[in-house]
């Protein structure tokens, strides 16, 4: 019996090519082959609905799904918990600080700063659809 592989994580967002494009510049990612960015002139039906983001070898990372409506979750208060997160790491504190103003330039919302925890420092950003994500310490992940 072969147990399921994951392939990739699926995010929904209203804005699929907008949200794609946050996170191939935070995690330095590329278009799997035919989902690039069309030149501004013209038009971007593969934006508009489904689009695939993958490594430096080519597997899939995230994909980017539309929907007509996301309530973003109002973690860490309120009536919608986050569902799930993606958690995202780096070796130092030197670069987590980095890292913390690359993803506000992006247009992350911070939701809670943990920087100063001694045993694993960490941000939690939510990013421009409201999906929360964290970037924190672990030096040896």
């Amino acid at each position: 019996m072969t147990p399921p592989r994951l392939l990739q994580t699926v995010l929904d967002t209203e804005d699929p090519r907008g949200l794609a494009e946050f996170y191939r510049v935070l995690l330095e990612l590329s278009y799997r082959a035919g989902d690039e960015p069309p030149d501004p002139s013209e038009p971007d039906p593969r934006g508009e609905d489904w689009l695939v983001l993958v490594d430096g070898g080519g597997g899939r990372a995230l994909a980017f799904q539309r929907v007509e409506a996301l309530p973003p979750p109002t973690w860490p208060e309120g009536t919608r918990p986050q569902m799930l997160h993606l958690d995202t790491t780096v070796p130092t504190v030197a670069d987590l600080r980095e890292q913390h103003l690359r993803a506000l330039g992006l247009g992350a919302r911070l939701l809670h700063d943990g920087s100063d925890d001694p045993e694993e420092p960490l941000y939690v950003y939510a990013d421009p659809a409201g999906h929360p994500f964290c970037i924190f310490v672990a030096p040896d992940a």
